[in-house]
C-alpha cells in the first residue's frame, strides 16, 4: 500500500464523517420543525449509512498474488445513503398544545423524532472519527517525509 493510497483512504473517512456531521447538524436544527417544506408532517430524523469501498487488486507479481489470495482490498469508506427514520422506527414526540397551528383534533402537535442527547453523542463520535482520520493523514505525511530524509 503506497503513501498516497493511505491518504486517499483516510480522506474518504474525512469526507464521510463531514457529511455525517452535516446530517447531525440538520437534525438538530430541525428539532422543533412541525412541518416540512412539502407539508407532509414533521421533520424526520436522518442518518448516514456507510459502506466499505472495495476494489479488486490489479498488481502483478508477488503483491498481486498475495492480494488475490487475501480477497478484495478495502479502499476506504463511502456513503451508501442518507436514510430518513420513519415514524414506525422512532415515533414523533407528541405535545399537547391546542393553540399551535399544527395541532390535531385532540390538540396534540407532532414534533420530529429527533433526540438531542442522541444527536450530541453521534456528533462526538463523528468528531472523534474525523480527528482520527486527520491524524492518520498527518502520520502518513510524516512517514513519507522521513523516508525522503533517508535518501539525503
Amino acid at each position: 500500500m503506497s503513501f498516497l493510497s493511505s491518504i486517499d483512504i483516510s480522506a474518504s473517512g474525512l469526507t464521510a464523517q463531514r457529511l455525517r456531521m452535516d446530517t447531525i447538524a440538520n437534525n438538530m436544527a430541525n428539532v422543533e420543525s412541525t412541518r416540512t417544506e412539502n407539508g407532509r408532517g414533521p421533520y424526520r430524523r436522518q442518518v448516514v449509512v456507510f459502506e466499505s469501498r472495495q476494489t479488486l487488486p490489479s498488481k502483478k507479481g508477488f503483491a498481486g498474488i498475495l492480494n488475490k489470495q487475501m480477497g478484495t482490498m478495502g479502499q476506504g469508506v463511502r456513503v451508501k445513503e442518507i436514510r430518513e427514520i420513519s415514524e414506525n422506527e422512532s415515533p414523533f414526540r407528541r405535545v399537547y398544545d391546542p393553540s399551535h397551528p399544527d395541532a390535531d383534533q385532540q390538540g396534540y402537535v407532532n414534533y420530529p423524532n429527533v433526540n438531542i442527547v442522541e444527536e450530541m453523542i453521534n456528533m462526538i463520535s463523528a468528531t472523534r472519527s474525523y480527528e482520527a482520520n486527520a491524524r492518520v493523514i498527518e502520520a502518513t505525511k510524516s512517514m513519507a517525509l522521513r523516508a525522503l530524509d533517508i535518501g539525503k
